[in-house]
């Protein structure tokens, strides 16, 4: 029996079961997050515009601005200086209701924007990194280090992936993508990596034969799907899925800014949670 089946079939049942099935749903528009994000997307577009914070984050040829860890939030979302009220509403009730994940700090927001044309050649990037940027939308697990080696051990664990739309963009300006079903994979692959080491071990442990052949083997059998949603709206992914930023094929337009919460609801208690919980 699955998470999924064991699950109430209100008022969380349908995102409760695609996001155990499929590794991410979308809430509905929601008046708490859409208060929060008409707040925060005026401070947002400054700091994406601010020459020190373009210096250090913009990549891919000016295309896209990644601004990770960006915004000036505290640990409840807010930001009382600039009128950014604290993270509410019915995608946070789900974290802490199904998810059991409740009473954290949430990490400062990556502010990312994508402007038309993304991606182009980006110093530094090599061709075959750009290649699987252009072919798989640069596909990832969050928080996974990877050194000049292109090794990767274990390095952030998030309990999810909250994203918020900052501004209105057309549905093929960069979306967000993920492949259906890539978590339950990756967290196969990771449990027969780790298996027999103790968690508190697992950061020096190298991933890299083990998450690449999981991330193929993701290729080869989930579906890839590309996400849009508007402001107001929620877009909550799990920590093991498999996702990306897929190549801007809309016409010319304004830019596509998300605010990425990645929260680590249990800091200092080791990452066996990060493989296990939900």
């Amino acid at each position: 029996m699955s998470q999924a089946d064991t699950l109430p079939s209100a008022p969380f049942g349908a995102h409760a079961r695609a996001f155990f099935t499929r590794g991410w749903t979308v809430f509905e528009p929601d008046p708490e997050i859409a208060a929060w994000v008409a707040a925060a997307a005026g401070p947002a577009a400054r700091i994406a515009a601010d020459p020190a914070a373009r210096a250090a984050w913009l990549r891919c040829g000016g295309t896209w601005f990644a601004g990770v860890n960006i915004f000036p939030n505290g640990p409840d979302g807010a930001v009382p200086g600039e009128g950014v009220p604290p993270l509410s509403g019915a995608p946070l009730r789900f974290v802490a209701e199904v998810l059991g994940l409740a009473g954290f700090a949430w990490d400062r927001a990556q502010i990312s924007v994508c402007h038309p044309g993304y991606p182009q050649p980006w110093e530094g990037e090599s061709e075959a990194a750009f290649g699987y940027r252009l072919r798989r939308d640069a596909a990832h697990v969050d928080g996974l280090l990877r050194d000049a080696a292109r090794r990767r051990t274990l390095g952030e664990t998030h309990g999810f992936i909250l994203g918020l739309p900052l501004g209105e963009s057309h549905p093929q300006a960069a979306p967000f993508t993920v492949w259906e079903g890539s978590h339950a994979l990756m967290r196969q692959a990771f449990r027969a990596r780790f298996a027999g080491i103790a968690p508190g071990r697992w950061a020096a442990e190298d991933i890299t034969d083990a998450y690449v052949a999981a991330r193929r083997a993701v290729f080869e059998r989930c579906r890839r799907v590309e996400i849009h949603a508007r402001p107001g709206q929620a877009v909550l992914t799990h920590r093991l899925a498999l996702h990306g930023v897929a190549p801007w094929t809309a016409p010319e337009g304004p830019p596509r800014a998300i605010a990425y919460f990645r929260p680590d609801p249990f800091p200092g208690a080791g990452p066996h949670w990060w493989l296990e919980k939900p």
